[in-house]
C-alpha cells in the first residue's frame, strides 16, 4: 500500500473523507468557447491568498505608529532577507486582485451569469469586490509615506461630503478630525482584522453557493443545450478542471512575480502632517475614475455641493448595479439589453475615466 493511499484511508476512517469530497467529484464545469472566463475567480481567490500569506510574513516586523510604520517598513525593506520582495508581492498582489476582480464582474455581466438561480452569487461577488477595494484604501495607508498621507486625507474629505452621516464616517476613519497616528491604527485594524474576516467569511459564503448551484453556461448555448441535451460538453471539475485551475494559477504567480521584482513597489518619504500636500496627489488606480468625475464637477451643481451630488451618482449607480439581476427578468428583453448597454458603458467609462487622470496634469 503507497504512503497516499495511507493517508487517504486514515483520514476516510477518522473524517469519513470520501463523504467530504464527493460532491467535488460529482461536480462539473460546462466547456464551451468562452470557459476560460470561468478562471477570473479562481485567480482572484489564489491572490487573495497571497496577500494573506505575504501580509503574515510582513506583520512579523511592521510596527503601526506614526513614529514607526514608515521606519519599520523601510527597515524591511533594506535590511529584512528578501523583505522588499515580499512587500513588492504583496502590493502588486492587492492591485492584480482588484484587476481581475473587476474583469471576473464585468465577465460575469456580459456572460449573464448573474441569472436567476444565482442572483445571491452576484450580490456575495460585489460585496466582495468593495471589500478589496477596502483592502486596496487602508493598506495604502500603512507605509506612512507622503502619498499615502495626503491620497488618505483627500479620500476621507470625500467621504466627509456624504449627507447626514458624512462627518461622523470621516471621524469614525480618521480616530479624529485630521488624519494622524489614531487613522493608521484605525486603518491597521481594519486592514489586518476586520476586512480579513469579512472577507474569508463572504468567500466561503460565495464559493458555497458556487457550489451549489454550479456554472453558469452563455444563455444562447443554455437553449442549444437544452433543445440538444446529447451535444452538451462538460469536464469533471475534480481533477480535469481543477488542474487546469493550478495552471493559470501558476500563470498569474509567474506573472506577479515578474512584476514584483522588475518593478519593486517604492516606499517614497516619511509623510510630514505639517507639510503641504505635493503636487498631483492621485487615488490608487481603482479609485481614479471616481476622484477625476468628482474633479470635474462644478462646485455647485443647482442648491447643492458638486461632490454631494457626484457622491449621490455614485452612490445610486452602486446599488443599480448591485441590482443588476433583477432588471434582467423586465420587459421581455428590455431589461437585458439594458444590462448590456450599463455593462459597456460602465466599462468604457471606467477606463476612459482612468487613463485621462493619469493623463491629466
Amino acid at each position: 500500500m503507497s504512503l497516499f493511499t495511507g493517508v487517504q484511508n486514515w483520514l476516510d476512517e477518522r473524517f469519513h473523507w470520501a463523504e467530504l469530497i464527493g460532491p467535488l467529484k460529482k461536480k462539473t464545469v460546462p466547456i464551451h468557447k468562452l470557459s476560460y472566463w470561468y478562471f477570473l475567480g479562481g485567480i482572484t481567490l489564489f491572490l487573495f491568498m497571497i496577500q494573506v500569506c505575504t501580509g503574515i510574513l510582513l506583520l512579523l516586523y511592521y510596527r503601526p505608529g506614526a513614529n514607526e510604520a514608515f521606519e519599520s517598513v523601510q527597515y524591511i525593506m533594506t535590511r529584512v532577507q528578501f523583505g522588499w520582495l515580499i512587500r513588492s508581492i504583496h502590493s502588486w498582489a492587492a492591485n492584480l486582485m482588484i484587476l481581475t476582480a473587476f474583469a471576473h464582474m464585468f465577465s460575469v455581466v456580459f456572460l449573464r451569469a448573474y441569472r436567476k438561480p444565482r442572483e445571491m452569487t452576484w450580490l456575495s461577488g460585489m460585496v466582495l469586490l468593495f471589500l478589496a477595494m477596502g483592502f486596496g484604501f487602508s493598506g495604502y495607508l500603512l507605509p506612512w509615506n507622503t502619498l499615502a498621507f495626503f491620497a488618505t486625507k483627500v479620500g476621507t474629505e470625500i467621504t466627509g461630503q456624504v449627507p447626514i452621516v458624512g462627518h461622523s464616517m470621516m471621524v469614525f476613519l480618521r480616530g479624529g478630525e485630521e488624519v494622524t497616528g489614531a487613522t493608521l491604527t484605525r486603518f491597521f485594524g481594519f486592514h489586518v482584522a476586520v476586512l480579513p474576516g469579512l472577507t474569508t467569511l463572504l468567500v466561503l459564503i460565495h464559493l458555497a453557493l458556487v457550489q451549489y448551484f454550479g456554472m453558469s453556461v452563455p444563455p444562447g448555448l443554455e437553449a442549444r443545450w437544452e433543445a440538444a441535451p446529447g451535444e452538451a460538453r462538460q469536464m469533471k471539475f475534480f481533477p480535469s478542471f481543477f488542474l487546469r485551475e493550478l495552471m493559470a494559477w501558476y500563470i498569474a504567480l509567474g506573472a506577479l512575480g515578474a512584476l514584483a521584482a522588475i518593478l519593486p513597489w517604492e516606499l517614497g518619504t516619511k509623510a510630514d502632517p505639517f507639510a503641504s500636500a505635493p503636487a498631483g496627489i492621485r487615488p490608487e488606480w481603482y479609485f481614479m475614475f471616481m476622484f477625476q468625475t468628482l474633479k470635474k464637477i462644478p462646485a455647485k451643481v443647482w442648491f447643492l455641493d458638486g461632490e454631494v451630488v457626484g457622491i449621490l451618482v455614485f452612490g445610486a449607480a452602486g446599488l443599480l448595479w448591485m441590482l443588476l439581476p433583477f432588471f434582467d427578468q423586465v420587459g421581455r428583453g428590455r431589461g437585458r439589453r439594458f444590462i448590456m448597454g450599463a455593462g459597456i458603458f460602465a466599462l468604457s467609462y471606467i477606463i476612459a475615466m482612468t487613463i485621462y487622470g493619469y493623463m491629466a496634469k
